[in-house]
C-alpha cells in the first residue's frame, strides 16, 4: 500500500508539472505574443518579448520529456491491473512525443528566421512568409496531436475504471476526454469550420478529466483499502 501511493504520489507530482508547464507554453506565452494573422506584430512582440517566448518554447520541451517519465510511472501503478493496457499507454505516449517535439521545433525555427544572419538574405516579404508558415505548422500541429494526446487517455482511463483503487467516475472522465480530442482533431481536418466547437469541447472535458486526476493522485494517491 505505501508503495502504491508512493507511485500515485509520484504519479501526481509529475501530472501537475505537465498541467503547469503545458499550460504556459501551449496557452499562455501564444496569447500573449502571437497575433492571427498579423504576422509583423507577432514578429514584433516576440522579438520585444523574447525571453517570454524562449521559456514558452523550454516549457513545451519539458512538458514532453516530463511526459515520458509519467507514463512510466502510470505503468508501475497500473501494471497489475492491466499489463496490456499499461503497455498501451506507454507506446502511444512514445509515439506522441518525438511527434509533438518536432511540432515546437517549427516554433524555435520562427525566431531563427527573425533574428539569425543569414536571414538578411531574404526579403521582408520572404521573411514573413516563412515565419507565418512556421507558425501556422505550429498551431496546427498542437491541434493534430491531439491525435495522440486523445488516444492514451483511453487505455489510461480503462485503467483507472478497472483498477479498485481510483474511482471509477475518473477513469469514465479520461476516456470521454480522450475521445473528446480525437473528434477535435477529425474535426480539424475534415470539418473546419466546428473546429470552434469542438475545441470547447476539448477545453471542457479533458481539462476536467485530468485536473481531477492530478489532484487525486496528489491528495489521495489510492484508495486505503485497495492494493494496486
Amino acid at each position: 500500500m505505501n508503495s502504491a501511493k508512493k507511485t500515485a504520489r509520484i504519479a501526481g507530482i509529475l501530472y501537475l508539472i505537465i498541467a503547469i508547464t503545458g499550460a504556459f507554453g501551449i496557452m499562455y506565452v501564444p496569447t500573449q505574443l502571437f497575433v492571427s494573422n498579423d504576422i509583423n506584430l507577432t514578429a514584433k512582440n516576440i522579438l520585444d518579448h523574447e525571453l517570454l517566448f524562449r521559456f514558452g518554447v523550454f516549457s513545451n520541451l519539458v512538458c514532453q520529456t516530463v511526459f515520458v517519465f509519467l507514463a512510466l510511472t502510470l505503468y508501475n501503478l497500473f501494471k497489475n491491473v492491466s499489463a496490456h493496457l499499461a503497455r498501451t499507454l506507454v507506446a502511444l505516449v512514445l509515439v506522441g512525443v518525438p511527434i509533438a517535439f518536432f511540432i515546437i521545433f517549427n516554433e524555435y525555427y520562427l525566431l531563427l528566421i527573425l533574428k539569425e544572419n543569414f536571414m538578411t538574405n531574404f526579403s521582408s516579404i520572404q521573411q514573413n512568409t516563412l515565419a507565418m508558415l512556421s507558425l501556422k505548422m505550429y498551431g496546427n500541429g498542437n491541434v493534430i496531436i491531439g491525435i495522440f494526446w486523445g488516444l492514451w487517455l483511453i487505455p489510461f482511463g480503462q485503467l483507472v475504471y478497472k483498477s479498485k483503487f481510483i474511482p471509477k467516475i475518473l477513469g469514465i472522465l479520461l476516456i470521454l476526454g480522450g475521445l473528446s480530442y480525437l473528434i477535435d482533431t477529425t474535426a480539424f481536418i475534415l470539418f473546419p469550420e466546428y473546429h470552434s466547437k469542438t475545441g470547447i469541447l476539448v477545453g471542457i472535458t479533458s481539462a476536467t478529466a485530468e485536473l481531477a486526476m492530478v489532484l487525486w493522485l496528489l491528495i489521495k494517491g489510492v484508495k486505503n483499502n485497495s492494493i494496486a
